[in-house]
């Protein structure tokens, strides 16, 4: 949840920054013959360009983006997962599965997000949720959480019902919450790899990802594929280059390879848009906050990482500033996952993104000094 809620935090920035900065129209662009799209700077989300980006469409099998992340922040890592018949009837399963088998949440994870199969996301919500139904529940929750204010999941895997929708900008939302989770960036950034079994023991299938821009598009480190004969083509595409991180959503392209081209276009056109530049080293954002109930008073708290800002069209470097937005007193109880704070990124005086504020160390425990700190606080209020 506090992940989800930091997240919150971000989509709002995001949110302010769509207003101030709205993409370049779609006619300044490539040619592209998806329906619907949108290409974002991925570490704030801005729009670059854009096309019917809040149109619903059918998301096929982008869907279990979502179905991955809820399951990976559901299950534990060693959590068994067992095929029932819902998922085994399940039309599309390229892993093969059948009534009875048994993975770990990583294995099915993996082999789901890898090659897309529709049975190993009804595992999962029969695993996590005892239903589809139930967990389509879960799913749309979430959603609503991310600020995804156009989608309605029906079920896991992207099957096609009228009730089942969404919009680029909405699956872009998805995309860039999903990869901040380190499990979830590492799976589908792998071009192949080896399924195995827990039941069988020793069961093992070689699979390759369906995302066909991994190891022939320079920087591509994922994300989804999706494809229905009602959807079209879809794809949720990231790649880096010279710093540089961007993230494309495509919906209703015409043809399962014209997505790709579409992607390839897109990027390329993204990445000569996009310039990076160097803003303060962590190191130069480093501050010192008290602290209470603690075995030390005071720590210090500095970025999670160098600053770096994305310039889109040419944009003024000289137009970007930073707001420190740190408490002026931690609870060491509180700060154990490292986190105290976060920098706002700001534009022209608009945000357009954040970056975490780490602590040093903090034991909690108790001293005269910290004791004081907490009675001051208290009495001020902070």
């Amino acid at each position: 949840m506090k992940r989800v809620k930091k997240w919150l935090a971000g989509s709002l920035l995001l949110c302010l920054s769509i207003i101030q900065f709205s993409g370049t129209a779609a006619a300044d662009g490539p040619t592209v013959q998806a329906q619907s799209y949108i290409l974002v700077e991925a570490s704030t989300g801005r729009v670059i360009l854009e096309k019917d980006a809040d149109v619903t469409k059918y998301p096929a099998s982008m869907t279990k983006m979502m179905t991955a992340v809820l399951a990976l922040e559901q299950l534990r890592p060693d959590a068994q997962v067992a095929i029932l018949a819902d998922a085994a009837n399940t039309e599309d399963c390229p892993l093969g599965i059948v009534k009875g088998d048994i993975f770990t949440r990583d294995e099915i994870v993996g082999g789901m997000l890898m090659v897309s199969d529709n049975g190993a996301a009804v595992a999962l919500a029969d695993g996590i949720d005892g239903s589809v139904p139930a967990f389509a529940k879960r799913m749309n929750a979430r959603a609503k959480e991310l600020g995804m204010e156009h989608t309605h999941f029906d079920n896991p895997n992207g099957l096609t019902v009228p009730t089942h929708y969404s919009t680029a900008r909405d699956m872009m939302k998805l995309a860039r919450y999903a990869m901040e989770n380190d499990t979830f960036r590492k799976m589908v950034a792998r071009k192949n790899a080896v399924v195995h079994w827990t039941h069988p023991a020793g069961k093992t299938f070689r699979v390759e990802n369906t995302n066909e821009l991994l190891g022939s598009y320079p920087g591509a480190v994922g994300i989804k594929t999706g494809w229905t004969g009602e959807a079209g083509g879809c794809l949720a595409a990231e790649a880096k280059r010279n710093g540089a991180d961007l993230l494309v959503i495509l919906m209703a392209s015409p043809t399962p390879a014209g997505r790709f081209t579409d992607a390839r276009a897109l990027l390329d056109y993204g990445f000569s848009q996009v310039k990076m530049a160097d803003g303060p080293k962590a190191e130069e954002t480093k501050r010192t906050v008290w602290v209470k109930d603690g075995k030390v008073c005071r720590t210090k708290v500095k970025a999670a990482h160098d600053i770096r800002y994305p310039l889109i069209h040419g944009e003024d470097v000289s137009l970007y500033s930073l707001v420190y937005d740190v408490p002026q007193v931690i609870s060491a109880k509180d700060i154990q996952n490292g986190v105290a704070g976060h920098i706002i990124i700001q534009y022209d005086g608009q945000p357009v993104g954040s970056v975490d504020m780490k602590t040093e160390p903090v034991e909690p425990g108790f001293s005269i000094a910290s004791c004081l700190v907490g009675a001051a606080s208290w009495f001020l209020g902070w």
